[in-house]
């Protein structure tokens, strides 16, 4: 199995953690002891990371596909009773999902120029590799 198989499966795993953790009941929602905000730029920062790494070819898509998870999910915790929505929780996960993807990009380039090999992607060939 390579990277980018490893990645795509780490991405969407994560992003289903993401979903349970948004629209769970707040007892039932993981905690890692550190301030929320930190914990949701962490784990949309992850999942861009591992987006970006799983599907190099296709950023625009993958930024919109972790800026529509967090808005989406944002947007359905009004449907839920114990749950809310802020447009700083908003904030915070769009910035950390954005920042994700992007040193996602800067990790493929630099794999791309030392060891092409281990990113899957010919960067002289015009299919993909």
């Amino acid at each position: 199995m390579n990277l980018r198989r490893v990645a795509s499966l780490l991405a969407w795993s994560l992003l289903g953690v993401i979903a349970y953790s948004t629209l769970s009941p707040l007892d039932l929602r993981p905690h890692m002891g550190s301030s929320v905000q930190i914990e949701r730029f962490g784990a949309f920062g992850l999942t861009g990371l591992m987006f970006a790494v799983a599907y190099p070819r296709r950023l625009p898509s993958v930024l919109t596909i972790v800026l529509a998870a967090a808005v989406g999910l944002e947007f359905m915790q009004m449907l839920a009773a114990d749950r809310h929505a802020r447009l700083i929780d908003l904030a915070v996960k769009v910035a950390g999902g954005g920042c994700g993807v992007a040193a996602g990009w800067l990790l493929v380039r630099q794999c791309q120029r030392s060891r092409p090999e281990i990113t899957g992607i010919n960067r002289h060939a015009k299919l993909r590799g």
